[in-house]
């Protein structure tokens, strides 16, 4: 039996123990970042079907307006250059909504299919459940995350940045230690059985003594791996201080975008408001008389497209949103209580389920 005790005197082991523990909080801060982006994948999913679900409905409805109103014109139609020239017209405005269709429908499945792969779901498998709802997330309250620099302490690639500079700064104090005597306590015990000449007898043999480490003729081998381990220290101080200060231009740049997506929404608001206006008193108009088809069909068109560019807003707000609470780390916190549709709150999935 032997038994060796190093002496700890200079901290090499503490110090060891220190740097290994903060690799182990920098490999848990690594899962945290990879379960936030898998989330922020899922969340932007899911914000793209239901916007180009939206889009689709919008198609739809104008498509089903343009036709009625050309198959009545064209019932109608007198003899005239000027009216068939109207009615050719028309029909080129429903051929146009109508390309759009096809289009809508392969980037929602293409969304749908994301969504399903993510959650480990063949891709085709939840379209049918994913297109059972239709409300647009969107975002309804202020922004107010506070001091940049006091909302980001939680994101973990900053505390995994953290956590790598403990861990190289924990190297020094090694490398450090190993410049210093090292002492050690070895010893062994060897018991043994005789067996001569039908004579039975014990003998035990044992040694004990302390051993003395001189790091002597590789001192300067030493001091160059100090250097070495201070050098990947600053590295990492480095690494962190820029992870930090990008984080902070971060959630800068997501709040402006917030605000700026805030404006938009609500003059696109006003913009689909004053072309439904429109679009009444132009079909007023057109059943006096007082207007053309082409008039009416043109203010359904403006209406179509101002409800697209808004659809297309909300979306993008949402999605900054996204952007906002991932720069700060709030939807790994629990914080994620983030978009709302007008008939149900937007939840995250839970183990598998489908967001709804």
């Amino acid at each position: 039996m032997s038994l060796s005790w190093f002496l700890d005197l200079f901290g090499v082991y503490k110090r060891n123990t220190e740097s290994a523990e903060a690799a182990l909080d920098a490999a848990y801060a690594s899962v945290d970042m990879a379960k936030l982006a898998f989330i922020n994948h899922i969340i932007s999913s899911y914000v793209d079907a239901r916007y180009y679900q939206r889009r689709l409905a919008l198609s739809k409805a104008t498509l089903n307006q343009e036709g009625r109103l050309l198959s009545s014109r064209s019932l109608s139609l007198t003899p005239g250059a000027v009216a068939r020239m109207d009615v050719v017209r028309a029909e080129g405005l429903v051929q146009s909504t109508l390309a759009e269709i096809p289009s809508l429908e392969a980037n929602f499945r293409i969304a749908a299919h994301r969504i399903a792969t993510l959650l480990g779901k063949p891709a085709g498998s939840m379209v049918e459940e994913i297109a059972k709802g239709s409300n647009q997330p969107a975002f309804h309250s202020d922004v107010n995350v506070g001091i940049p620099a006091d909302t980001i302490r939680n994101r973990a690639d900053i505390r995994k940045a953290e956590r790598d500079l403990a861990a190289s700064t924990a190297q020094i104090g090694v490398a450090e230690a190993k410049l210093f005597p090292s002492i050690t306590l070895s010893g062994s015990i060897s018991p043994s059985g005789i067996n001569e000449r039908g004579v039975y007898g014990n003998l035990t043999s044992w040694s004990f003594g302390p051993s003395l480490n001189l790091p002597i003729l590789d001192g300067r081998s030493l001091r160059a791996n100090v250097e070495l381990v201070k050098s990947k220290a600053t590295i990492s101080y480095l690494n962190w201080k820029s992870t930090v200060l990008k984080a902070v231009e971060q959630v800068e740049n997501e709040l402006v975008a917030m605000h700026r997506d805030a404006r938009t929404v609500q003059t696109l608001k006003a913009a689909v408001k004053t072309a439904e206006e429109t679009l009444k008193l132009s079909t007023s108009s057109y059943k006096d008389g007082a207007t053309s088809l082409l008039d009416l069909l043109e203010a359904q068109r403006s209406l179509s497209i101002t409800q697209a560019s808004l659809a297309t807003a909300i979306q993008q707000w949402a999605k900054e949103y996204v952007g906002l609470n991932n720069a700060i780390g709030g939807c790994w916190t629990g914080k994620y209580q983030l978009l709302e549709g007008t008939g149900g709150n937007f939840i995250l999935p839970n183990h598998g389920g489908t967001p709804r």
